[in-house]
């Protein structure tokens, strides 16, 4: 998963400077000390809320979901788009879209 976690920089190089921090068997990805995504298992999962969520439901893209107690809970994170790890203007898009996501829910 290390690999994984250094090729995000350069995948997120037009977004601007990342951060990872270990937790819970996986990371939280981070820009100016805000985590805006996740990676479990080599999957990168974007932070989403009301007012991005369609975007992630129209291409299909699952939440994150982990087993709790017998419960599957799901998380305010979306899979991120294959497309992003070949395009770092769309990257951008994305990163920003989540982001900004992870900003409104700290208010």
């Amino acid at each position: 998963m290390e690999e994984f976690i250094e090729h995000l920089h350069e995948v997120f190089s037009e977004f601007g400077a990342i951060t990872a921090k270990r937790m819970f068997g996986g990371y939280g990805i981070y820009h100016d000390v805000v985590m805006f995504a996740l990676v479990v298992n080599n999957t990168l999962y974007l932070k989403a809320d009301k007012f991005s969520v369609e975007k992630f439901i129209e291409m299909e893209l699952p939440p994150f979901e982990y087993e709790k107690s017998g419960k599957t809970m799901k998380m305010s994170y979306y899979r991120a788009p294959e497309e992003i790890f070949d395009d770092p203007q769309l990257a951008e898009e994305w990163a920003t879209l989540a982001f900004e996501a992870a900003l409104r829910a700290r208010k």
